[in-house]
């Protein structure tokens, strides 16, 4: 497959972004136990579509849980036994 090398860079910069918010989440949610999607964007003061990236990442990865309450996810870090 041939990738133009600006594009590969870009990727590249967005997979690296997307774990250092994906930390940041976590280190949130090991302050404040649990939080909404809401509260994420103002509290990490990054791009939602971001925080969304993110979290999927934890989410397929099994580190964090995420429900739906009225109208707003709601995420919790995975128990770990």
């Amino acid at each position: 497959m041939n990738v133009p090398s600006d594009f590969a860079s870009i990727l590249n910069i967005m997979i690296t972004e997307i774990g250092i918010i994906a930390g940041e989440i976590w280190q949130y949610l090991d302050k404040h136990q649990s939080a909404t999607l809401s509260e994420l964007v103002q509290g990490l003061k990054q791009p939602q579509h971001t925080i969304l990236m993110s979290l999927g990442w934890l989410a397929r990865e099994g580190h964090v849980n995420l429900s739906n309450e009225s109208g707003d996810f709601v995420v919790q870090l995975t128990l770990r036994t």
